[in-house]
């Protein structure tokens, strides 16, 4: 069970770090994306072009969702068991928390220290876990991003908020996959997400 919590910890908070930087620096950086909320930017593979990654089409050009499916289960499944049986630890070493090459800081090298930041650990995973459960919440609710929920309620904290009945009566439980899954053309989706989203 502490295994599976610490592995879900680490990923939720690397996702929560990756739901929130594109949509803050589009918004804030004039940096520009494909699409730069999170759960919108998987749809673009549904596109008529396919789904660029890093918007060059020379890197990855995606066009299948099954092959895009069949390629993380091989690969995540390769690395997972790589690490379950072993992998690049070596022997006699602890397998949530290795230290040595994975410590190249050298922050694990005081016992009390090690101790106090495998606390630190859990509860910052713990707390992205949360939050992505509150992305998850908000993209369905709103139709948005975190940031610009955020940026919303910032601006009228009175009237944005989770208990304002414009957003409680806007729940949508169908996601965008399912609408692209459907077969349906992304002029048509147009609709549900993006700029001229029906609010």
């Amino acid at each position: 069970y502490r295994e599976a919590e610490l592995i879900h910890a680490r990923w939720a908070m690397l996702g929560t770090l990756g739901c929130l930087t594109p949509e803050l620096l589009a918004k804030y950086a004039g940096v520009q994306f494909g699409e730069p909320v999170w759960f919108k930017a998987g749809a673009q593979i549904f596109s008529e072009g396919g789904l660029d990654y890093l918007g060059s089409s020379n890197l990855v050009h995606a066009q299948s969702i099954l092959a895009i499916l069949a390629c993380q289960v091989v690969l995540m499944g390769a690395v997972e068991a790589y690490r379950v049986n072993g992998g690049p630890l070596g022997e006699d070493l602890d397998l949530l928390h290795p230290g040595e090459a994975f410590d190249p800081l050298g922050l694990a090298d005081d016992p009390d220290t090690f101790a106090e930041l495998k606390v630190k650990e859990i509860k910052n995973g713990r707390l992205a876990m949360f939050s992505m459960f509150g992305y998850y919440v908000q993209a369905i609710v709103t139709g948005e991003g975190p940031v610009e929920n955020w940026a919303s309620h910032i601006a009228d904290p009175f009237a944005v908020n989770g208990l304002t009945s414009a957003y409680v009566t806007q729940f949508a439980p169908s996601p965008v996959a399912m609408f692209a899954a459907s077969g349906r053309k992304a002029a048509e989706l147009s609709a549900w997400y993006g700029p001229v989203r029906k609010k």
